[in-house]
């Protein structure tokens, strides 16, 4: 229970290659990242990746029409099929050679996979458990050279196959009499994209010289003619055979092979389909490094995406060619272009900077923009609540990640040269980060702005970086002058300039408890310095190695070093005695790259432990260093309780323990032998038409390992920066049942029985020994909120912790806000004393109540502000509303008033003539 970590996401990697997709509501991207697919949930702002890895690099994914299907295909052609409604896998299969496309027919019931010039029909898989969910259905021979994309009709009838031999084929998915197969030229490049008109055999097809060819055909979808059973095609010949077997020897399956040939197939009652060129249109070129790399589209609206290497994309509306829009994302090469089902929203893959952007181009505004490190991650910390995690890379930008959402909100570029260390204050709301630029830098996640930059006397290249519990001490160590240096964070001056070491300066940090700096250095020492003291040196611990990491417990009572050796020494830092130690090196299990001459085994001799980090009780230490494995080490027992492998991607080097013997020969490992000048990937003048060879391409694999390592401050995570990104993992306390203190009378009955007895105390005590996360939530709800208090009150001391470890969970999800927030109140008042008695083992649940807490009120205050603006704007509105009534209310009294005086005028007028006319009659 304790150790039951699980991969629970990855951060820092947004997109590598591959192609996008976006989900059938359009409002998630499915992203592959490496070995690993990630779900990009741009409506509630949240990122997933699925417990799911492939043995290499994914290239594409397919997705089913109904979004509840993926197949993902590595580098090598092996597929998993993914459900991604349970994040589970539910078959493998191989197509034994790399595989360029794959796509679902509308339908759902059939999917074309490319690989070399072939094209492969299979059967869907059913929704009924099957031996084989692939079953091979046809095989589509026809272009010359590799395929490149497959696009289906709305009605899965016909699909389009694109090659690199400049020609389009289309296929009938059924044995059409008037269409079997059908060729287009009219390219001069790769053909990049193909696509149907929607509800039609009309065809776009897109090559990579920036070439949009439109064909009309003279056949609705209606009139194709299904092929009598009769009419058996030809047998074919006797090298046609051979071939054919060799395929199905290939894929181990039987299915129908149709072969395009050079003749057009004659029918003789029925009229074939033809194809002409309706219109021909070209792109704006900016040279010939400027080749279009990708097309979608949108085929309810007729929009057509294009993306360049030059890092621009166009949107066209076809079959006119109107230019809607042009805009440059940056100057990286496009590498992938995806269009939601609305055709609102156009996902955009750059895999040279790994950025993944989702672009409104109706409103010309992002969606969704993220980027991770381009190189390797150097370094990571946590915020002293566990919300924030800040990581740091070798491209020197320094990024903050929201763990809840997975997502990183702010990136710090001001560094020039890669971030060596990034920690946080014990505020959370200011990060601090050192760089071989020579320079430390502290960074405000108010106004997100650099307020502080520290340097030294002479230029240095800083390795080393700790702040202290107030956070008014910065010390950066030195890997060139082996010194330490010392400034103060409110005025940023620098204060001292700590010598003694004879080596680089490799790891510090402060003491938690005191004002103690601890110095690790290649000299084979650690050095305690007194804050407090006129930075004298309190203590000097003799290693019997270089000294790599150094780490506190987080109760400052003793000091956990790694060692060039592969030992992990504990030490107690006030009486300066080795306590402890842990013999690691055999626990790194270390595998052997391509170019090694030497075996696995003894390589891992000289490999050690690199990152060291306590867990959030000091009972256990994380470490991990130049090796696909993390371990956990119980301290008080000194004994390795759990091994984590954090990746088992075959594309990185240094992972397996052995090497594949196919690829040694008489002089050696193939990877040496190419090394030197010949043909290949290692020529060094790239030849005319010969498209291998570049000089500047990245030719070696990178090597994976652990660069640091950090505990989560609630205890329910960890995190560990590796080659293949931010690496998160979480306990999954709800699959777990773990009971205590059970007897035979702990029953889901008796505990219901107790809570209609309204023993609540009571009702809770049973609940928490059964251990049942669902009963205890069910009682807890079942509480009158007017009693918790005195339930509070009359719980033993040994579950008022279970209890508010259990309140700060529930916390985090539920929306029970107020009556979680009560219990929470009621326990920290009434236990408080005895809660502080024990503040080692009770931090972490406080540090998880404190984040949920936090996050609760950072998404009420956002909703009470636009509640607020809101009111204020109807308030302002009705007000405005009234005065314009009240206006047109006295302009009507005026008019009345006015038509009351017209009227006042003609009746004295008349009365004053009638009363003339009797005057006169009088007379």
């Amino acid at each position: 229970m304790k150790f039951a970590y699980r991969f629970s996401n990855l951060l820092g990697a947004v997109y590598r290659q591959g192609n996008l997709n976006f989900s059938k509501d359009g409002n998630a991207v499915i992203s592959p990242v490496g070995n690993r697919v990630s779900v990009f949930d741009l409506k509630n702002n949240t990122s997933e990746t699925l417990p799911i890895s492939t043995t290499k690099n994914i290239t594409c994914v397919g997705l089913s029409p109904d979004g509840h299907l993926a197949i993902v295909v590595d580098e090598d052609g092996a597929a998993l099929l993914v459900s991604l409604i349970t994040r589970a896998v539910l078959h493998h299969f191989h197509f034994h050679k790399p595989v360029s496309s794959i796509r679902f027919s509308p339908d759902g019931r059939k999917f074309v996979v490319t690989k070399e010039n072939v094209a492969l029909m299979y059967h869907a898989p059913g929704k009924q458990r099957e031996f084989n969910a692939f079953v091979l259905d046809k095989s589509y021979y026809g272009p010359y050279d590799e395929t490149t994309c497959i696009d289906w009709t709305d009605d899965s009838k016909c699909f389009v196959v694109g090659s690199k031999d400049m020609s389009t084929w289309v296929f009938g998915a059924e044995r059409w009499a008037n269409l079997i197969y059908y060729s287009l030229g009219g390219h001069k490049d790769v053909i990049v994209g193909c696509f149907f008109e929607k509800d039609s055999l009309d065809l776009y097809t897109v090559s990579q010289d920036g070439t949009l060819c439109v064909w009309e055909s003279d056949t609705e979808l209606d009139g194709l003619v299904l092929k009598k059973s009769r009419d058996k095609p030809k047998p074919p010949m006797q090298g046609d055979e051979e071939e054919e077997g060799e395929e199905d020897r290939v894929e181990g399956e039987e299915g129908e092979v149709i072969r395009g040939k050079v003749e057009a197939p004659k029918e003789k009652k029925t009229k074939n389909v033809r194809y002409k060129q309706r219109s021909k249109h070209f792109f704006n070129k900016e040279g010939d490094f400027n080749n279009l790399t990708t097309a979608a589209y949108h085929k309810p609206t007729h929009i057509l995406v294009t993306g360049f290497a030059s890092g621009i994309f166009h949107l066209h509306e076809l079959p006119e060619f109107n230019l809607i829009h042009s805009l440059s994302i940056s100057d990286q090469r496009i590498t992938s272009v995806a269009i939601n089902s609305s055709g609102d929203w156009i996902g955009f893959g750059c895999s040279g900077m790994g950025q993944l952007l989702v672009w409104e181009w109706q409103s010309e505004s992002y969606v969704f923009k993220q980027q991770g490190h381009f190189n390797n991650m150097a370094s990571l910390a946590y915020s002293p609540d566990g919300q924030y995690i800040a990581t740091g890379g070798d491209d020197g930008k320094v990024k903050v990640w929201n763990t809840n959402s997975g997502l990183c909100f702010v990136t710090f570029t001001e560094h020039t040269s890669s971030v060596t260390n990034v920690t946080f204050t014990s505020s959370g709301f200011v990060i601090v980060s050192a760089s071989l630029d020579g320079t430390v830098r502290a960074f405000d996640l108010h106004r997100y702005r650099n307020f502080r930059t520290f340097t030294s006397p002479r230029p240095a290249q800083f390795s080393s970086l700790a702040v202290d519990v107030s956070g008014e001490l910065v010390s950066a160590g030195a890997q060139d002058s082996f010194e330490i240096f010392l400034w103060s964070m409110q005025t940023g001056r620098l204060l001292e300039v700590l010598g003694g070491h004879e080596g680089p300066v490799s790891c510090l940090c402060f003491s938690p408890v005191q004002s103690i700096l601890a110095s690790a250095s290649w000299d084979r020492t650690i050095r305690l310095w007194d804050m407090l003291d006129s930075w004298q040196v309190k203590e000097t611990l003799a290693l019997n190695s270089d000294g790599l990491s150094v780490t506190y417990r987080p109760d400052g009572q003793e000091l956990a070093v790694a060692t060039l050796n592969g030992e992990i020494s504990f030490w107690n830092p006030h009486t300066a005695t080795q306590t402890g130690s842990v013999a690691g090196r055999h626990d790194l299990e270390m595998g052997r790259k391509e170019t090694d001459k030497i075996t696995a085994k003894q390589s891992a001799k000289g490999k050690s432990f690199t990152s060291l980090c306590y867990s959030a009780d000091g009972e256990s230490i994380l470490a991990g260093g130049q090796s696909k494995f993390v371990c956990i080490y119980n301290v008080k027992e000194q004994m390795l309780m759990k091994k984590f492998e954090i990746s088992c991607n075959l594309s990185f080097d240094a992972m397996e323990e052995f090497l594949d013997r196919r690829k040694m020969t008489e002089f050696g490992s193939l990877a040496l032998v190419d090394e030197g000048a010949g043909d290949g990937d290692s020529v060094n003048i790239s030849l005319p038409g010969v498209r291998r060879g570049d000089m500047s391409s990245r030719h070696f694999k990178p090597e994976i390992r652990v660069s640091s390592l950090r505990f989560s401050p609630t205890g329910r995570s960890w995190s560990a920066t590796t080659t293949e990104g931010l690496l998160v993992y979480s306990l999954d306390g709800s699959l777990v049942f773990d009971p205590y203190d059970l007897d035979l009378d702990v029953t889901p009955a008796s505990i219901r029985k107790q809570l209609r007895l309204q023993e609540w105390a009571s009702a809770i005590v049973l609940a928490f020994r059964l251990n049942e996360k669902a009963l205890k939530q069910e009682v807890l709800e079942t509480v009158p909120h007017e009693q918790i208090p005195v339930v509070c009150g009359s719980l033993p001391d040994i579950y008022v912790e279970k209890l508010l470890s259990f309140v700060a969970a529930s916390l985090e999800k539920s929306g029970h806000l107020q009556f979680y927030m009560t219990w929470a109140k009621s326990l920290l008042m009434l236990h408080g004393q005895k809660l502080k008695n024990r503040s080692g083992a009770i931090l972490p649940t406080l540090q998880a109540l404190q984040k949920s807490i936090q996050r609760h009120f950072d998404n009420l205050s956002k909703l009470c502000d636009f509640n607020m603006f809101n009111i204020r704007y109807a308030v302002a509105l009705s007000k405005q509303r009234g005065l314009k009534r009240a206006a047109e209310e006295d302009e009507e009294e005026e008019e009345e008033e006015e038509e009351d005086d017209e009227l006042s005028e003609e009746m004295s007028y008349l009365r004053r003539k009638r009363r003339s006319e009797k005057q006169n009659e009088g007379k």
